[in-house]
């Protein structure tokens, strides 16, 4: 890996350099350019839609990747901004930015959704890694969450606590043997992202995915950027990743998304049955009182304790 030998761990990051990849949207089907650009300290993470920009302008065709930018979830986290430019199914590369520790990132994507890939975060943690990281002159900042915050909709449930550093523990249950009731806990430190969830790729039902081509969605999904399953059984001739690979894509969401709080997270995200509107639900809360959470500029230790690839 290309990191810079740095051990300023309590300072804001972008890329050493422009990262590219081109792949298939996932509902679209089109094929999409996608170009990381560093970007200066404290400019947060942006996405650009680089296919209007002649007809609406550069920046109102930016859309910050923020959670109150979050306009749909149904089928995977759409940001938009009051120009109407939107990006669809940005939550595998926001988790791939948090869990590489990247602050600071203008995104252009030539499409309406970020390419799907293998379905998973790991072309992106790939692209970072091939680039590496360049510090910046700016002390890095994080969200401190300073009491619970607890949402509830039926069976699913989703919670933010104070704690230390920053960690996911998920629950899920489907009524199929292939994933029946899974459960992960995890700190995200150290390179953990990369090596536990990462690679993890998201899934769904086969006559699920009839249904959505029917619709015109989900038409570039294929074995190659989805776990399917048919009935009781995983239809992609590898088989899986991790036995567990359902409910470690579900984290990998969880850190997407909660990605958009626009800075690191101190704290512990506690997930049962969670899913893109019960992530944006919970940050939603989280900001909607200040007493809950406190941006803080991190100390060197408590910056080793938030997301790095190592």
């Amino acid at each position: 890996m290309a990191f810079e030998k740095q051990t300023r761990f309590a300072l804001q990051t972008s890329l050493a350099d422009i990262a590219s990849c081109e792949g298939v949207g996932l509902h679209s089907g089109e094929m999409i350019n996608l170009v990381i650009h560093p970007a200066p300290a404290n400019f947060g993470i942006k996405f650009r839609r680089s296919d209007l920009v002649a007809d609406l302008g550069a920046e109102a065709a930016t859309i910050p990747a923020r959670y109150d930018s979050v306009t749909e979830t149904m089928l995977g986290t759409v940001i938009e901004n009051a120009a109407g430019a939107k990006v669809s199914t940005v939550e595998h590369l926001m988790a791939a930015l948090a869990g590489a520790g990247v602050d600071n990132a203008l995104i252009d994507v030539s499409g309406p959704e970020v390419p799907v890939m293998d379905g998973s975060s790991q072309v992106f943690l790939d692209l970072v890694a091939a680039t590496g990281l360049h510090m910046l002159d700016a002390p890095k900042q994080a969200l401190r969450i300073t009491r619970e915050v607890i949402v509830e909709d039926g069976l699913k449930k989703v919670a933010l606590k104070p704690h230390d550093g920053f960690s996911v523990s998920v629950e899920i249950e489907f009524d199929t043997p292939v994933i029946g009731h899974q459960s992960s806990t995890l700190t995200l430190m150290n390179g953990t992202f990369a090596r536990e969830l990462g690679s993890a790729r998201t899934f769904g039902f086969l006559k699920d995915v009839e249904m959505m081509k029917q619709l015109g969605l989900g038409l570039g999904g294929s074995l190659d950027n989805a776990i399917v399953i048919d009935q009781d059984a995983v239809l992609n001739e590898d088989g899986l990743r991790f036995d567990d690979e359902f409910v470690r894509h579900k984290a990998l969401d969880a850190v997407g998304d909660l990605a958009l709080a626009g800075l690191p997270i101190l704290g512990a995200f506690e997930g049962t049955r969670p899913g893109h509107e019960m992530n944006n639900r919970v940050l939603r809360a989280l900001f909607a009182d200040p007493a809950n959470y406190e941006i803080v500029s991190l100390t060197e230790a408590q910056a080793q304790m938030l997301p790095s690839l190592a």
